[in-house]
């Protein structure tokens, strides 16, 4: 079996939060496809309550695309300590930085969710704007660095 990328990256030594390209993968007709770590949490100290999680990534869904192109998805981490990001090609760390730090600036404006209905989230119950809002401006406060092992 091949192994997971995220599974070898030491979780007791990173420093959060962070930007980090994980991987660029190739298709067999040349197509380029990047992911990236938002981490936002220090892993196995911290974790972002579901609502709030879910808050920040139906608004990052939205505002993320304003500041950056070529995304694809982005996922929230089961440990609900971050997001991964993939996007089409490939692009320098700091341009995801710099797209998600204005993105998250966004997210303090936010008047509300976006999709937050039955029709448009499979879950919109479990939403927080205030929560999303709040981890927003943790992560902003904190600043997130290009180097998983802390500094810039």
């Amino acid at each position: 079996m091949k192994k997971v990328e995220s599974f070898q990256l030491d979780h007791r030594k990173v420093k959060a939060p962070f930007v980090r390209k994980c991987c660029t993968l190739e298709g067999s007709k040349g197509d380029k496809v990047s992911k990236y770590d938002l981490r936002f949490m220090q892993p196995n100290k911290e974790a972002i309550p579901t609502a709030a999680l879910h808050g920040i990534e139906h608004l990052l869904a939205g505002f993320l695309r304003e500041h950056i192109d070529g995304i694809i998805d982005i996922s929230p981490m089961g440990c609900r300590t971050g997001f991964y990001l993939s996007v089409w090609g490939e692009k320098d760390t700091k341009e995801i930085r710099d797209g998600l730090e204005a993105a998250l600036k966004q997210v303090l404006e936010a008047k509300e969710i976006p999709a937050a209905n039955d029709l448009q989230c499979g879950n919109y119950r479990d939403l927080s704007l205030f929560g999303a809002k709040e981890y927003a401006k943790y992560v902003l406060d904190k600043g997130f660095s290009l180097k998983i092992y802390g500094e810039e």
